[in-house]
């Protein structure tokens, strides 16, 4: 899990960096960036919810 918060951490300075370019490139970057925080936040959400089925299936032993 520590892996998927930092990776969505990087992504999300990712993020603000491209936000400041201001280029015609930035746009596309723009969406990139989107992207790639939209996976990293779906990796984020899926190894809280194991996490969180991992310590329920320990607290019901």
């Amino acid at each position: 899990m520590q892996t998927a918060a930092e990776r969505l951490t990087s992504q999300m300075d990712d993020a603000l960096a491209a936000v400041r370019l201001q280029s015609p490139d930035a746009v596309e970057e723009l969406e990139a960036c989107a992207d790639r925080l939209e996976r990293a936040a779906r990796d984020m959400s899926v190894a809280l919810r194991e996490l969180a089925e991992e310590r329920g299936n320990r607290a019901e032993q």
